[in-house]
């Protein structure tokens, strides 16, 4: 559930009240008259299920209220109301499904913003990856697949080719671009400073390293991991599936990938470097392609849905007892 908070120009108060008050997801309604002041206007709050909060916020917006006055949504943690759960059955599809495409938006747009953290934290896990692939430990490979922060990006280049956002392609692209290229080139420099002080050498690049030469020797399964990554990677994001998403960071060779690029230019080994760079492109590929196809896929079903629930289609209720009302709680123990 989330909790609105929208400042409302007067003459647009009440239908913004009538909007949220005729949404079966909508509860706890309150509406303050001229209570605001920056900006001026009605204070308007409410809670509203995830599944119907979509809708609610692009009508809200085809009202002009953002432009006169303020939306914002916080998470609600915790709910202990029978209206809330009233509304939680009345509105169509599922909470766990749910799409805000708008708070999606604004999470992965905060990620395109090429900082100075972020160059940080790829150039870090790049390096990470550099010594894990020379020395064949896959776990140094996985805390750098864990560190690097390159799904953020592509999550947002997924979201803005969705939304054709050409301001935030672009800049999810200059990221990439541009930290990829840093930490490659970091790597290198590191790569030659260790060999200098005699910690690594160019013979245990070409030494058989069983656990990590999949890094550098691309084949179909490369196309079929990404794809599968930025599926579940997407998934994770949408519903808020923190979990997830690390593990999506785990199972795909960017980082990696781009380390072994940065360690095999080093030490003059193209063919390596070639072969890391086609895995590099090719699960950056994957991702954002079965990314983009799964937003696709997302926003295709809940425009279904809140089609047929304009078409006045209950929703289902195969997962409930006969006489079961979402409003009735058992007792509490009174101990």
């Amino acid at each position: 559930m989330l909790h609105l908070r929208v400042i409302s120009p007067p003459d647009r108060s009440g239908a913004v009240a009538d909007l949220l008050a005729a949404d079966p997801g909508v509860t706890h309604l309150v509406v303050l008259p001229g209570v605001a002041r920056q900006p001026a206007g009605d204070y308007i709050t409410c809670d509203v299920v995830r599944e119907s909060a979509d809708g609610v916020l692009r009508r809200l917006q085809e009202l002009g209220v953002e432009a006169h006055g303020a939306i914002a949504a916080d998470d609600v943690e915790l709910t202990l109301s029978a209206a809330a759960d009233q509304a939680a059955a009345d509105a169509p599809g599922h909470g766990e499904d749910a799409v805000v495409w708008d708070e999606i938006a604004a999470k992965t747009g905060e990620q395109t913003v090429l900082t100075g953290t972020f160059l940080a934290l790829i150039t870090v896990a790049t390096m990470i990856a550099g010594i894990g692939v020379l020395l064949d430990q896959p776990i140094l490979i996985v805390g750098a697949m864990v560190v690097g922060p390159e799904f953020g990006p592509l999550a947002a280049l997924c979201v803005a080719l969705l939304r054709r956002q050409p301001d935030v392609i672009g800049r999810s692209v200059q990221a990439l671009v541009v930290g990829f290229l840093a930490a490659m080139l970091v790597t290198v420099l590191s790569t030659w400073a260790l060999t200098g002080a005699g910690l690594v050498s160019r013979d245990l690049l070409l030494a058989d390293r069983p656990l990590t030469d999949f890094i550098w020797r691309p084949d179909a399964l490369s196309w079929v991991v990404g794809v599968l990554a930025g599926i579940a990677g997407m998934l994770s994001l949408t519903a808020k599936k923190s979990g997830s998403l690390v593990g999506v960071l785990i199972s795909v060779t960017t980082v990696p990938a781009a380390a072994n690029v940065a360690v095999a230019a080093a030490y003059g080994v193209w063919t390596e470097a070639a072969g890391s760079a086609l895995q590099l492109v090719i699960n950056l590929a994957a991702i954002v392609l079965a990314g983009l196809l799964t937003l696709v896929v997302q926003r295709s079903w809940w425009r279904r849905v809140e089609r047929r629930s304009a078409r006045g289609v209950p929703r289902q209720q195969a997962d409930r007892p006969a006489g079961f009302s979402a409003s009735r709680r058992p007792p509490r123990d009174a101990g």
